[in-house]
């Protein structure tokens, strides 16, 4: 099977991004919580709390993707199941860049990259795994 090493690889890497974005998101908004509840005039507006939840949301997907990826890395029949977890996490990284933009952040090609390269090499690992039956 030529594809389970790209879905382990991605697997662990989708874990570690998961766990750093998981840890951001409780970070941010425990600090926004903190700041409102000293009274301090803070801009906890909707797409703050929008961006919050997609990080919090998207972290979590892509720890399941990610150990859902390394578990089945070497069942080419939950290929399928996979390469749904991808495109998920393929979407909530757009969703959190295009939410980023939204509220006042940079336009940064590193965490587009990262964040479409790591699933669409996820995806193409599962795509070659679903491959491996009918070779």
């Amino acid at each position: 099977m030529k594809g389970h090493k790209f879905l382990k690889v991605t697997g662990i890497l989708m874990i570690i991004a998961a766990v750093f974005s998981i840890i951001a998101g409780v970070l941010v908004g425990g600090l926004g919580v903190l700041a409102a509840g000293l009274g301090a005039e803070s801009g906890l507006t909707f797409p703050y709390w929008a961006a919050l939840i997609l990080t919090l949301v998207g972290g979590i997907c892509q720890m399941i993707a990610g150990i859902k990826g390394i578990k089945h890395s070497k069942r080419s029949e939950k290929a399928g199941k996979l390469i749904v977890w991808g495109a998920i996490v393929a979407v909530f990284s757009v969703l959190s860049i295009v939410m980023s933009l939204v509220n006042g952040g940079e336009f940064n090609v590193v965490s587009i990259l990262t964040g479409i390269a790591i699933p669409a090499l996820y995806i193409y690992g599962a795509v070659l795994n679903s491959k491996a039956d009918t070779q």
